[in-house]
């Protein structure tokens, strides 16, 4: 067909790596005007129509047949700014689809399948006249809440405001038909903000001269706009949320957007809170347990410029800001910035990258700096350190006592609380103080054994095995398997099954025995599956509603509750012997962060530290506060084997429902990989193929390959130029294959 001008140039919406290239559609008469740079339109391909996301305007390299696009999906551009090239860099990086990339970056749009219109209610009368109409109703006490709550807040739908005055949309539709109330239709997307608090910047706390020095490095890195990064190693209580407030400031002076990530979503109800009295309507929220529609509203603000100050969890760092100037990844050690799933990226990496392209500013703060941070943070590395050496109005960091569970063992003690912790805790029942118990374990107890036989049961699906919950369930964490705890051994009948271990639920059991009248709340994710949930517990524990809190590692990072006085960790084992070179830091970090949650108020604190491997120097080095004392001793082991940060890996992970053809596949991939890196010069080791640790999940085995090498690029190249040749050798290569640069655990 005949175009008169450059033809579009579209990323058609497919994940096959053949198929990530531009290609061209014309565009229709009747939507000339309307097909944007950015916009998401519809186009025939093959035989089927999909999406696809309009990249730029020109002419193919050659004559071609051109088809013409069937419609627009948006008609406002989806993409802008420096999102394309972050797309793209992406799909180098993770060796994505650009297509991938771009669904990842704008997935709170495609959440939304229509924009609904929504009906505010609003008086119908002058506020003067409220008095002359409430006489009126003097004996409808409810409908004359309803009208006092719509002069109070007249941007309330009809069930918003009937549940504001605490009565029923009944009475609210009643006032509307006298006349009294009347609607006003506006877009879903153009609601106001959820509970936009207003600024009290009149009260912001005078920084100390650590803070200041922090804020005022970060400032000038600002002003000057140009890429910069900032390590913030602060102990634990040292005022990082201050400084990052503060440094938020300076972005928002200097007409720029700032976003800060935070780790887990337990941490956003705090966050919230600070961050609104500070910046009020100006902050958006976005995170996975929001509303699709919620989400929406939020991205659309950011867009939009409304919202300059972005507060979210991972997906966060994707928020289109049209003129970025700072990025904060609090707790930028936390494993949870790494996506585990579909497209691997790492929030960290991803918000390094758009701060280069915009010229914008990064700052990681830790109390416990990632080992990769830690490096580059060193004399000539790329980031620049910043130091919070003491806590806030000087307070003291907690004393630790680390308790030998071996010794308690001897001395005739299986209980789950050593003596020294059960007496602590008692300790701060009598004197009205509040304790956090803390284990990375969630479920009832670990798993169910026959002592008979040593039969363990494992989910029907998984390879794992079950855990025990007080409903009587036993239930797999990874497809939601559940099955009832038999009565007899499924292998030898034997009725000595029993569970073993401990869970956070067991915990909350024997600590309600224990600790008889102490009110006691959990929080893990089976507790806070339901919206808003973290919230309530937080709230209520910060109000003193309860004394004990319980939980997993949602809680070991920072919550800010001045009322704990102890920290007890019921096993500070757990992550220590997990198949994983990182099993070392993730111990000393989670001990040092959830020790941190005690000692942050007036009163001092005390952590309690339960193990079998009291001298293992991720404990010992823990137990006195020596982030830098463990990285002396971890550095060198990590050096000696090969492992990051001095080097880089790459995890292929081959998934099949037939074990035999997955063995098959895995060994085939070996032998290519094999002789790709023998045509590269760098020394490329790989591993496997084996079982993964979780070597079935949902019905699917699973296999892997790890490579190891000093350049990530070439371990890239390996990677591609393998799987383009398996790619080639399909359907005898059967397995589905998943790639992961640089992972962070290898379950």
């Amino acid at each position: 067909m005949e175009q008169n001008g450059p033809l579009v140039e579209i990323i058609v919406d497919l994940t096959a790596r053949g198929t990530d290239r531009v290609f061209h559609y014309a565009v229709p008469a009747e939507l000339k005007d309307r097909v944007k740079l950015g916009s998401r339109v519809l186009v025939p391909f093959g035989g089927r129509s999909l999406a696809g996301y309009v990249v730029g305007f020109g002419y193919p390299e050659r004559d071609v047949k051109v088809r013409e696009i069937a419609g627009i999906l948006d008609e406002e551009p989806v993409l802008t700014g420096d999102l394309f090239e972050i797309a793209r860099w992406m799909s180098d990086s993770y060796l994505c689809s650009t297509a991938e990339a771009f669904g990842r970056i704008i997935a709170p749009r495609l959440g939304v399948k229509a924009i609904r219109e929504v009906k505010l209610l609003r008086p119908a009368f002058p506020e003067d006249k409220l008095h002359e109409v409430l006489s009126e109703l003097k004996h409808a006490s409810k409908q004359a809440a309803v009208l006092r709550e719509a002069l109070r807040n007249p941007r309330l739908t009809r069930k918003e405001l009937a549940a504001a005055a605490q009565t029923s949309p009944a009475t609210v539709d009643t006032l509307v038909k006298a006349g009294l109330l009347e609607a006003k239709a506006v877009l879903s997307s153009n609601l106001p903000a959820e509970n936009p608090a207003v600024s009290t910047s009149d009260c912001i706390p005078r920084l100390n001269p650590d803070q200041g020095e922090a804020v005022k490095e970060i400032s000038q890195a600002l002003a000057r706009g140009k890429f910069g990064a900032f390590l913030l190693y602060g102990v634990t209580g040292s005022g990082k949320t201050e400084v990052y407030l503060s440094a938020i400031a300076s972005a928002l002076a200097a007409g720029r957007q700032a976003v800060t990530l935070v780790p887990e979503i337990s941490l956003t109800p705090q966050m919230i809170r600070l961050f609104r009295e500070r910046f009020g309507s100006l902050v958006a929220v976005l995170h996975s347990a929001l509303a699709a529609g919620e989400r929406y509203r939020e991205w659309r603000r950011i867009k939009e410029g409304q919202a300059p100050v972005v507060l979210g969890t991972r997906s966060a760092v994707f928020a289109p800001m049209p003129g970025p100037g700072l990025f904060i990844i609090d707790e930028e050690h936390e494993p949870t910035y790494k996506q585990d799933d579909h497209i691997r990226y790492h929030a960290r990496e991803v918000a390094l990258k758009r701060a280069q392209l915009a010229g914008a500013v990064v700052v990681l703060g830790s109390a416990t700096p990632s080992l990769e941070s830690w490096l580059r943070a060193g004399k000539g590395g790329p980031y620049r350190l910043l130091r919070l050496p003491h806590r806030i109005d000087e307070r003291p960091l907690p004393k630790v006592q680390v308790v030998d569970l071996r010794q308690e063992l001897k001395e005739g003690n299986r209980g789950i609380f050593s003596r020294a912790l059960a007496s602590a805790v008692v300790e701060r029942l009598e004197r009205g103080e509040q304790t956090l118990l803390f284990l990375n374990r969630r479920g009832y107890t670990t798993f169910v054994v026959c002592r008979e036989c040593g039969l363990v049961l494992k989910c029907a699906r998984c390879d794992i095995s079950l855990s025990y919950h007080l409903d009587g369930l036993l239930r797999c964490h990874y497809c939601n398997y559940t099955i009832d705890l038999p009565g007899l051994c499924p292998r030898c009948d034997s009725r000595y099954i029993r569970h073993f271990g401990a869970g956070t639920q067991k915990v909350e059991e024997v600590a309600r025995i224990t600790f008889p009248g102490a009110r006691i709340v959990r929080m893990d994710s089976d507790s806070t599956s339901r919206k808003g949930s973290h919230e309530r517990i937080f709230s209520a524990f910060r109000e003193g509603e309860a004394d004990i809190l319980i939980g997993t590692q949602m809680i070991a990072k920072g919550l800010d509750l001045p009322g704990i006085t102890l920290v007890g960790v019921i096993n500070a084992d757990t992550t220590l012997h997990m198949p994983d070179f990182r099993a070392a830091e993730r111990t000393f970090q989670l001990l040092t962060q959830v020790a941190g949650r005690t000692g942050r108020g007036k009163l001092p604190g005390e952590v309690m530290v339960q193990t079998y491997c009291p001298d293992h120097y991720s404990i010992t080095t823990a137990a006195v506060h020596d982030c830098e004392g463990f990285y002396r001793n971890e550095m060198p082991v990590r050096r000696a084997l090969g492992y990051p940060p001095y080097s880089h890996l790459a995890r292929l992970l081959f998934t099949h429902d037939d074990e035999e053809e997955l063995k098959k596949g895995a060994g085939l991939a070996k032998e290519i990989l094999d002789k790709t890196v023998a045509g590269h010069d760098d020394l490329i080791d790989v591993l496997g193929p084996a079982p993964a640790p979780l070597s079935r999940i949902k019905g699917r085995f699973r296999w892997q390959l790890v490579l190891k090498g000093p350049r990530r690029g070439i371990l890239r190249d390996v990677i591609k130029e393998s799987l383009a040749v398996l790619q080639k050798l399909r359907p005898a290569f059967k397995p589905a294959v998943n790639v992961d640069i640089n992972p962070q655990g290898m379950l």
